[in-house]
């Protein structure tokens, strides 16, 4: 189960027009931070994983949004500037939390964030973090970049475990265009008892699954629409593009 560091999996750095981006040994892209405005999401995937405020709005104190996969942290970025929410990061790499500290602007030790250093499935296994997060971000890959690391149905029932019945959301990173995504999209179903959504894929071949669970906003027209355009205005996201794509097909 337990993931072993490789030297693939050493994180590495490049630059170019004010954009720096996270690798892991490959031309594989993991993350990427605008120099100028940290906070930024700069790759749009990383826009579309923050699709779960069309259905719960960021959870209080003593719940947490969880992020699953630190990357370069743009999401945990993002999350501590623009919501007032508890964050807790589950990265296996030791590595990547120190790159992010140095490079990336990210200081495990800031007020609101948690930062642990272990494997995803064992974390989201531990009784003691069920029903905690009511905002699970999964955004699980390694050097190859082509399929998460972490997709069984038990993986993603646990997942729900941690989001909880009452309302809550969890956000995947899937890859499209790979063999990976029939497998990850049934797993989650399985575990979510077919109450997911897809938005569109991306040129990058990145696509967002979104799994529900308990009294979250049903896809009424009106309703999406209404908290789309309140989405967009307090956070500056393309909410209203999302909640049209998942009007005209869900699935």
């Amino acid at each position: 189960m337990k993931h072993v560091p490789s030297e693939d999996d050493q994180p590495t750095l490049s630059e170019a027009d004010g954009i720096r981006y996270l690798h892991f040994g490959s031309e594989w892209i993991q993350g990427a931070m605008a120099v100028a405005d940290p906070a930024a999401l700069v790759l749009e995937y990383t826009r579309q994983m923050m699709a779960w405020l069309l259905f719960v709005p960021p959870p209080k104190a003593p719940q947490a949004i969880a992020n699953l996969g630190l990357g370069a942290g743009s999401l945990t970025r993002f999350c501590l500037k623009r919501t007032r929410s508890p964050v807790r990061v589950v990265e296996w790499n030791p590595q990547v939390v120190a790159v992010c500290d140095m490079y990336f602007k990210l200081k495990p030790t800031q007020r609101r964030l948690q930062v642990e250093c272990e494997d995803a499935a064992l974390w989201v296994a531990n009784p003691e973090n069920h029903e905690t997060c009511p905002v699970v971000m999964v955004d699980l890959y390694d050097s190859e970049a082509r399929g998460p690391v972490r997709d069984t149905v038990e993986f993603y029932r646990d997942c729900r475990r941690v989001v909880g019945e009452e309302a809550g959301v969890l956000s995947v990173n899937l890859f499209g265009a790979h063999e990976s995504f029939e497998h990850n999209l049934a797993n989650i179903d399985a575990a979510f008892d077919g109450q997911v959504l897809l938005l569109p894929e991306m040129d990058a071949g990145n696509r967002i699954a979104l799994a529900l669970t308990g009294d979250v906003t049903p896809l009424d027209a009106g309703l999406l629409l209404a908290r789309a355009e309140q989405v967009e205005a307090e956070f500056g996201l393309p909410a209203r593009r999302w909640a049209r794509s998942l009007l005209r097909r869900p699935r």
